[in-house]
């Protein structure tokens, strides 16, 4: 007869408490603890650089701008993750932890990789449309010039405006700001098919 092994579940607190010593970010989905995986050289690059242009940017205005190392608490959910870039307005509202886990983004930013695109196209958008706050969510390819924007209407409809191509510049709509694809994807090195004939 085969045991089966029972899956731990771990509350908020617990996780909590473990990733404060934790070796490695892990994110919590409704007390299952996922381990994140190692990012790309372009994922690292296109978050870096939308980092840098926002905090340049929008320096001495009313606005926090952090990048991936800092947690975003969704309560309804049970869960907390790590997005690449968020952009809060006005002070950071605290999760019950301290000043570690942020609740009130205006803005989201994820850089997508192959294994969670899926993920954060469906249901992280949809645990992200949680936050009262939140109004503007970009999605960032690493493979190529392209660039997905959901924007919250006035009547709280979410609109999505794609940006293709090297010359294309992103407006944001939740701030004032338009950002260049040539410094989203400054350093950014894409793999080239190899088109050469076969012999």
């Amino acid at each position: 007869m085969i045991a089966i092994t029972e899956k731990r579940h771990y509350t908020p607190e617990e996780y909590l408490a473990l990733e404060e010593t934790a070796e490695y970010k892990s994110e919590y989905h409704d007390g299952e603890i996922i381990p994140m995986t190692g990012g790309t050289t372009n994922h690292n690059q296109i978050a870096g650089n939308f980092y840098a242009y926002c905090k340049l940017a929008m320096k001495r205005q009313n606005y926090k701008i952090f990048i991936g190392d800092v947690r975003l608490g969704l309560p309804r959910y049970r869960r907390y993750v790590y997005p690449d870039v968020m952009i809060i307005e006005g002070k950071p509202v605290y999760d019950v932890d301290g000043k570690t886990t942020v609740t009130n983004p205006l803005v989201i930013v994820e850089v997508l990789s192959k294994s969670t695109r899926n993920y954060d196209k469906g249901d992280k958008f949809y645990f992200y449309r949680s936050i009262p706050e939140f109004r503007e969510y970009i999605l960032i390819d690493q493979e190529r010039y392209h660039v997905e924007q959901y924007a919250k209407t006035a009547e709280n409809k979410w609109l999505l405006t794609e940006y293709d191509g090297q010359e294309a510049v992103l407006a944001m709509t939740a701030v004032s700001l338009e950002i260049p694809f040539l410094d989203i994807y400054e350093g950014v090195e894409f793999e080239v098919e190899d088109e050469s004939p076969a012999s």
